[in-house]
């Protein structure tokens, strides 16, 4: 039994190999993996080595090649993309005031104007190149007399509220102007008829021919279905006023009174997606209006608007031009000194004489903004062709020895006198840093011929003054610097035909003169350009003889921009200030890229 049990154990085998056995196969594979690493990887360093500049040429090729792919994407990329004026952005033009009403047809300061050509339609406007085209109208036929004009306007014209705008509302318009209990300052539609053909066909039926007769079609229409019940005596006063609805590009959200005792206030605008003429770039329009010059300028200084306009010589002196653009723009207007020729100095026409040739305009233009063009016609330059008479010529020595042969002798206190009387005259100016400085240099140089020249600033705003009734009315004054509104057309009849020498009227110099009283006559009946330009040479050339005035510069209008901030180009040519709306769809605030159409 017991030798059966051992059986059972199962023997286990000694292992085959000792310490020596595993030392020996350890020695045998660490040779092995040393003759593997330096069959693999030793010997191939001096491989590394020869490809090392292979590899780093390689590695800058490809870096300069996905260096000029990503150039290429970018070029690619700007070839059809360009920058673009943004969209609906909000434009603040400062302006001077006041704002009394937003009714156009009482439009009077430079504020009020802006407001009714950016909410109001025309049948005829003055477009980017100064040339009078359409607006409202679409299309003008005019009989062979020249005395029937026949208008069609735009089918799809619509007011802001959404009514259909129709010939009834011209007519409307119209017949108010006529009205003298309007109150209007648009004058002179009582020898004109209008009828009425259709809805979109009105006739205007002239007594004789008017050669501007289209230039005076730039009227604001009004809405016959709100105001037509109002009666003319109180559409001043009718809320309309204050709420307008008009047919322009920019249609009236809000009348802010930002500051009552300066008068400061804000017109908000919205952009009218229903115009006629196209949609506006801008979808706001702000009007800042300020009581004076000096407010426009500090305004720009806390940066209240990105644009602003009514600035004088002076006040763009003191404009940052690191902040903003200043243009200066020529306009159909002129500055004149006016010779009161029924002054008991100043009648006498050898006096007048001395005046013109003593008056030194390239040193006043010297003082005024690069580019001031001369003016010495009662026209602006270019109106005339032909045989235009030629400046006057400043012989201050010329003017001495007129002087001196008529009488007038050098006192001891350097003053010219005759028959025991001094020569004074009294000279007048608005309210105008500009103005005021050239009627300063004006008194200067006439001081400097021994005359006495005693200067007073009126203003205009100010009732206490009573400056229409006391002053220009009655001529109370020897010398009025003035600037006059000349216009695209040289119908200069207001302000040089003697009819107009009234206390109503705007001849101040109360010049009279038969030959030139014909001229001006006949140049604005007749239609032909050739006759009509030679009438107005005929009446030039007496007015230099005459001298109830003295040219002193033609008129510019100072704009002032951000440089972020589009307006008019720079090419446009403007009748007056408020044309520089002409093309007010394309202005813009800021920029953005586009891309290119193919």
């Amino acid at each position: 039994m017991t030798s059966d049990k051992r059986n059972l154990w199962i023997k286990i085998p000694k292992p085959n190999f000792t310490s020596k056995i595993l030392k020996r196969r350890m020695r045998k594979a660490e040779g092995i993996t040393v003759k593997h690493a330096h069959k693999f990887f030793v010997r191939r360093l001096d491989n590394v080595r020869e490809v090392q500049r292979d590899v780093v040429i390689w590695v800058l090729a490809m870096g300069l090649l996905i260096a000029a792919t990503g150039l290429q994407l970018m070029w690619n990329q700007q070839s059809y993309q360009t920058e673009s004026y943004a969209k609906d952005g909000t434009y603040a033009e400062a302006a001077l005031g006041p704002v009394e009403t937003l009714n156009p047809l009482f439009a009077a300061s430079s504020a009020e104007q802006s407001a009714s050509y950016l909410m109001f339609s025309r049948l005829l406007n003055y477009d980017k190149t100064g040339h009078l085209n359409y607006d409202l109208a679409r299309g003008i036929t005019i009989n062979d007399a020249k005395t029937v004009y026949t208008i069609t306007i735009k089918p799809n014209a619509r007011w802001h509220d959404g009514a259909n705008l129709t010939a009834l509302d011209i007519a409307y318009t119209v017949n108010l102007m006529k009205d003298p209990n309007t109150r209007t300052p648009y004058t002179g539609w009582n020898d004109v008829n209008v009828k009425v053909i259709n809805n979109k066909t009105i006739e205007f039926t002239l007594k004789s021919s008017f050669a501007a007769f289209e230039y005076a079609l730039t009227f604001p229409i009004l809405p016959q279905h709100i105001l037509g019940k109002i009666a003319p005596l109180n559409i001043r006063e009718n809320d309309f006023s204050q709420n307008p609805i008009g047919s322009g590009p920019f249609k009236f959200s809000l009348l802010q009174n930002t500051d009552p005792n300066t008068g400061q206030k804000i017109v908000y605008m919205t952009r009218n997606d229903d115009y006629y003429g196209g949609t506006a770039n801008l979808s706001r329009f702000q009007l800042h209006v300020y009581g004076t010059d000096d407010a426009i300028v500090k305004a720009l200084s806390r940066n209240e608007t990105n644009a602003a306009t009514d600035l004088t010589s002076t006040d763009i002196q003191n404009i940052n031009t690191n902040r903003y653009n200043v243009t200066v723009k020529p306009i159909q207007s002129g500055v004149y000194a006016m010779l009161n020729t029924k002054s008991e100095i100043l009648k006498d026409v050898s006096l007048r004489k001395v005046l013109q040739m003593a008056t030194n305009t390239t040193a006043i233009r010297d003082k005024l903004p690069k580019g001031t063009p001369a003016l010495w016609l009662p026209f602006t330059q270019n109106q005339l062709t032909g045989d235009v008479p030629l400046a006057p010529i400043y012989d201050k020595s010329g003017a001495e020895k007129i002087l001196d042969d008529s009488g007038w002798k050098l006192n001891s206190k350097k003053v010219r006198e005759k028959d025991g009387k001094e020569l004074h005259l009294s000279a007048v100016t608005v309210k105008n840093s500009e103005l005021e400085n050239v009627l300063d240099i004006l008194a200067k140089q006439w001081r400097n011929l021994g005359i006495g020249v005693e200067v007073k600033i009126i203003d205009l705003s100010d009732e206490n003054q009573n400056v229409v009734q006391s002053i220009l009315q009655p001529r109370n004054f020897d010398v009025l610097l003035n600037q006059i509104n000349i216009g695209a057309d040289p119908d200069v009849y207001a302000y040089w035909h003697s009819s107009q020498a009234s206390l109503q009227g705007l001849n101040f110099s109360n010049y009279t003169n038969a030959i030139s009283d014909d001229a001006l006559t006949s140049a604005r009946a007749r239609i032909e350009p050739v006759l009509r330009n030679a009438k107005y040479i005929t009446f030039s050339k007496q007015w230099l003889a005459d001298v109830p005035a003295i040219g002193i510069y033609q008129s510019t209008m100072n704009y002032v921009t951000s440089q972020n901030t589009h307006s008019f180009d720079n090419s446009n040519v403007f009748i007056s200030s408020i044309d520089r709306y002409s093309d007010v769809l394309d202005w813009a605030v800021g920029n953005r890229i586009v891309y290119k159409t193919p």
